[in-house]
């Protein structure tokens, strides 16, 4: 018998341009990210059953929950969402909350009552059990909103930024105790933060302009991001071009990027778009011209492309500076800060940037 996805997207909102189709396969936990306003909760919204295709339909466990004829009200979906606010009843206690849920499924008070201690033991507060919403801590509050949501038994758990209102030293507690309660659940994650994708999700869905760009299991999507908000996400920079040898590729302006392919990089051919992947941890920047005794840069087993600085932001002992290259991409390097200084870095400078070819990574784009 074939099991069906937990949840499936295939629609539009016309009002919005948004037009998704992207899958939540049933035990996995997908994040879902992009740019702010691109449809990511508006992926989320139809999920829950807060908004209505124009178009197109929603599929819960295999069973058409929205289209444009019919649709499932949200308290009638076994769906639960977490939010950055953990959006807690103010007039009952922990243990009340978490027990609301199944009461309102007609599960008997006693029963109810009895599965809510357990969930709150669960996650390490079964002694604020007694406590009203007011007397919790951020964290204390988001544990017992996520044993509220597993008291249900959902088909599908919704994450929208769970951390993002939690103090930096409550949330990997709070990521630590998500990752252990909603392992083998059917889950769907928005959120900006990296962490939470190694951390929480098995597979990532990337949104650009309301439709899916890319999509693929956590490392292959931050390890082969094909679009510069992935890339951004995975903290790299990314430089396209055609390929015109084994381990090269030559951007439109004509720079030629020697680097390492990857070992996924079947269909490499010349005259095809590839994309390389470059660590700004792994960028050296030279004046222009280099000073007198300099060692040459441009040797074979070194990248170095003429570009202009963009900006430069100081961190401490390190400064990251974006340099554009000569038809307009842009790459990320970190540098010292004293390096910063004798350079005399500032918006509008020629420099060159060197790179190891070692330290560069090649493939086809999809």
């Amino acid at each position: 018998m074939t099991e069906h996805p937990a949840a499936a997207l295939a629609c539009r909102i016309d009002a919005r341009d948004v037009d998704l189709d992207l899958t939540i396969p049933a035990g996995r936990r997908v994040a879902i990210v992009g740019p702010n306003g691109t449809g990511k909760s508006t992926a989320l919204a139809l999920l829950a059953g807060h908004l209505r295709p124009d178009s197109g339909e929603v599929r819960l466990d295999g069973r058409i929950v929205s289209a444009a004829r019919t649709h499932l009200p949200a308290h009638r979906r076994r769906v639960v969402t977490l939010e950055q606010r953990p959006g807690l009843f103010p007039h009952l206690t922990a243990l009340e909350n978490v027990a609301y849920g199944p009461r309102a499924r007609g599960t008997r008070r006693r029963d109810a009552l009895a599965r809510a201690r357990t969930e709150l033991e669960a996650v390490g507060c079964a002694d604020l059990a007694s406590r009203r919403p007011h007397q919790l801590s951020g964290g204390q509050a988001q544990r017992v909103a996520l044993s509220r949501a597993l008291a249900v038994d959902p088909e599908l758990v919704l994450l929208d930024e769970p951390l993002a209102a939690l103090d930096v030293e409550v949330a990997p507690a709070i990521r630590r105790l998500l990752a252990d309660r909603l392992t083998g659940r059917a889950v769907a994650l928005v959120t900006h933060d990296p962490l939470d994708l190694w951390a929480l999700a098995d597979d990532v869905v990337v949104v650009l302009s309301g439709r899916v760009a890319q999509t693929g299991t956590v490392e292959q999507v931050l390890t082969r991001p094909t679009s510069d908000f992935a890339a951004r996400l995975a903290g790299v920079s990314l430089v396209e071009g055609e390929v015109v040898d084994d381990d090269e590729l030559r951007t439109p302006a004509g720079d030629a990027v020697t680097g390492v392919r990857s070992e996924l990089s079947g269909g490499w051919r010349r005259g095809v778009r590839a994309i390389a992947t470059v660590d700004p941890r792994s960028v050296a920047i030279r004046a222009v011209p280099a000073p007198a005794g300099a060692a040459d840069p441009t040797s074979s087993v070194r990248n170095a492309w003429p570009a202009r600085v963009v900006s430069v932001a100081s961190a401490s002992a390190l400064t990251r500076v974006t340099a554009e290259l000569r038809d307009g991409q842009r790459v990320h390097a970190e540098v010292t800060s004293r390096s910063a200084a004798d350079l005399a870095l500032t918006p509008g400078l020629g420099v060159m940037l060197v790179v190891k070819a070692a330290q560069v990574a090649l493939y086809p784009r999809p």
